[in-house]
């Protein structure tokens, strides 16, 4: 199978490479090139994509820490809310312990329904409530749930952007250093090794620094995208049971 055209232009300079300085290479210059020297070293525009990709890496990883924080405690106290709300036998002793569940977007859920309920009992007094009122309820609920959801998915949009274009910028810059390569075997009249080996280093870790930023966003993306969905599960679940539990004692 052919590789791109990043591939193709390494090995065209491979093979110039190769017979110019014979099956061992130059006997003469060595360039000696640690990492930290060639970064530093690079022109103006690879420096510039690599910056670009260092940054992306650390907001990314910043974003990741942070997301997988709250996720987990939402997870953990979503779940002691379930525990507790079913366990309580009045909404009102529930509404008062669910603000220890601050992180809970199902005990957030729980509030706005309950709030709506307890306005539209406000307003009936001691008669049954008719017309629309499970409808207020049932949109006090979805209004909570997309909120919640949209604060759960928050930041998660940039890691799929680092996800998607940190490959592309890191082709850049793969491609801006091997046509510096090819600048300076014209200028130099010759492809040893010395020449063209600043470069391709640079053309090389541009490839490497576009793969360490999008691969580790791609897969914590992904990873939250599912624990967000289980969370959004339990959402559209709890509704559901709320919603039966206020049609069946409040809407006769």
């Amino acid at each position: 199978m052919s590789g791109g055209p990043g591939e193709s232009v390494i090995r065209v300079v491979l093979v110039s490479l190769a017979q110019t300085t014979g099956p061992t290479g130059p006997a003469g210059n060595v360039t000696d090139l640690s990492l930290w020297e060639t970064m530093t070293h690079s022109g103006p525009i690879s420096a510039a994509s690599m910056g670009v990709l260092v940054i992306f890496s650390v907001v990314s990883w910043a974003i990741i820490v942070h997301k997988a924080l709250f996720l987990r405690r939402a997870s953990r106290e979503s779940e002691r809310f379930l525990t507790a709300f079913w366990e309580s036998k009045r909404l009102d002793t529930m509404y008062q312990q669910s603000e220890a569940f601050k992180r809970s977007p199902l005990s957030h859920l729980f509030r706005s329904g309950y709030i709506e309920l307890a306005r539209l009992k406000k307003s009936a007094g001691d008669e049954d409530m008719l017309g629309g009122g499970i409808e207020n309820v049932e949109r006090a609920l979805n209004r909570s749930k997309n909120a919640e959801t949209t604060t759960l998915e928050s930041l998660t949009s940039f890691l799929a952007t680092v996800g998607s274009t940190a490959p592309f910028i890191g082709l850049f810059g793969t491609v801006w250093g091997i046509m510096k390569a090819f600048r300076d075997i014209g200028r130099m009249g010759s492809a040893n090794l010395a020449t063209v080996a600043p470069g391709i280093s640079e053309a090389l870790i541009a490839t490497a620094a576009g793969l360490a930023a999008a691969i580790p966003a791609v897969i914590a993306y992904n990873f939250f995208l599912s624990r967000i969905r289980v969370l959004s599960t339990d959402m559209e679940t709890f509704s559901s049971d709320f919603l039966n539990i206020v049609k069946r004692h409040f809407f006769k």
